[in-house]
């Protein structure tokens, strides 16, 4: 029988003041994060409904995400740039007062006629869109300087589980909070925000390594240049990005909450919360027995099984059946976002994190925010159902094209295998 404290992720890491503070931060603006997006989606197709159809309340839905993408697409890559030349821990401080801001602008739209409720609402996520194109490169640049180079993976899967953890937590609290209203909700992801700037302030962090001497475009070319020529990075990022892109639902789950499953607000929530559930259960797999091998073609089957549940929940007329293909959703695409930030932070020089992490993150926010905006079109035009059946669909042929596309991203074996050099972990540090 096997000894409990080996079935429990290590602790170690915890030892590190630094990211003990960092985890801390990102586990509150996540939650705060997945209980405003459930709140917005909600709110706007609410509101929404009052004067309009179901299919043109949904494509509502859709310019949210893209509000939100244009500043990602047009500052991300400045953002790196910012990253790799000046203060992470300050560029997080400041994107987390602003947050701060946007959260109680939501809650003063509570009180405002629709209309004006509405436009005040796309102006918020437009603002939220510019904090998105500096906060991630940041954060994602940080994290490897709190720590020694062999927790790396560690780390990841740790983060891997707060995010997942933050991600069940936030929709279930803001599907609780609905019951007070949606200035509550607001209101508690403000208060969240004032509590992870404590733990960002708190964190010391080492000097970092700056290209001082490189400015402007040439940073932000070399970072392109760099995720170019690398097929393994630039074939991992941009399979999320097509995957994610036809085939994520989150937009459109408050039509199937509202309006298909008849089970409203809270059950939104849960719906919500469902990927989570199954992302979580992996993710504490991963920090067990991370993947060391065949990690391409784990990726690769795990998109195939995020492609057929997705087909499963755009077909499923049952609440329980409908919560569990979403769980298989969530517990498929992090494999696949665990191979892929493992892939990047291994094959990317410290110097460099900041552009080849907001060039992720450009991928993954077109991904995310654009794939709303595509959700919302393609319902418009097909009806909520037809477009998750079309997601569903490519991400299939995705996956099944990708080894032929990027070969060397299916046959990845090992991560020091595309580890560039000051990351490789030698036998004494394993």
């Amino acid at each position: 029988m096997p000894n409990l404290s080996s079935l429990i992720p290590s602790t170690e890491i915890f030892k590190h003041q630094g990211y003990r503070n960092y985890l801390g931060a990102r586990i509150l603006i996540s939650g705060a994060r997945q209980m405003v997006a459930g709140a917005i989606g909600w709110q706007v197709y609410d509101l929404a409904r009052e004067t309009r159809s179901i299919e043109a309340s949904a494509f509502l839905l859709g310019m949210i995400g893209l509000t939100m993408f244009l500043p990602v697409l047009t500052l991300s890559l400045y953002g790196g740039q910012v990253a790799d030349r000046y203060n992470r821990k300050m560029i997080l401080i400041v994107a987390t007062i602003v947050r701060i801001a946007v959260m109680l602008g939501l809650l003063a739209s509570t009180y405002l006629a629709t209309a004006l409720a509405i436009k005040t609402i796309f102006c918020l996520a437009a603002v939220l869109g510019i904090v998105n194109a500096f906060f991630p490169a940041a954060a994602s640049a940080l994290y490897p300087n709190l720590i020694p180079l062999e927790d790396l993976h560690q780390a990841i899967a740790w983060n891997s589980q707060s995010f997942q953890l933050a991600a069940i937590i936030g929709p279930a609290i803001g599907g609780f909070l609905f019951i007070g209203g949606l200035e509550l909700v607001y209101g508690v992801a403000a208060v969240l925000g004032g509590l992870a700037l404590i733990f960002l302030v708190a964190i010391q962090a080492p000097v970092q390594t700056s290209e001082s001497q490189v400015r402007g475009w040439r940073m932000i070319k070399d970072g392109l240049s760099y995720v170019r020529d690398n097929k393994v990075v630039l074939g991992a990022i941009s399979l999320d990005l097509i995957v994610v892109l036809f085939g994520g639902v989150t937009a459109l789950l408050p039509v199937f909450a509202r309006d298909i499953l008849q089970i409203g607000a809270e059950g939104l929530g849960y719906l919500r919360a469902a990927p989570a559930i199954g992302a979580l259960i992996v993710a504490f797999y991963l920090a067990l027995r991370p993947f060391t091998r065949r990690v391409g073609r784990n990726m690769l089957v795990a998109i195939v099984i995020y492609g057929l549940a997705i087909l499963g929940f755009g077909l499923s007329k049952f609440f329980w059946l409908s919560m569990l293909m979403l769980a298989i959703t969530g517990a498929a695409d992090m494999i696949s976002v665990y191979v892929r930030a493992s892939l990047i932070q291994m094959a990317t020089p410290d110097a460099m994190r900041g552009r080849v992490s907001s060039i992720s993150f450009i991928f993954i926010s077109a991904s995310n925010e654009l794939g709303e905006f595509e959700s919302g079109v393609a319902a418009r035009f097909l009806g909520p159902i037809g477009a998750v059946i079309l997601g569903g669909t490519v991400a299939l042929i995705t996956a099944l094209s990708w080894p032929f596309i990027f070969p060397k991203l299916s046959q990845a074996d090992h991560y020091n295998d595309i580890a560039a050099p000051e990351n490789r972990i030698t036998s004494e540090g394993k």
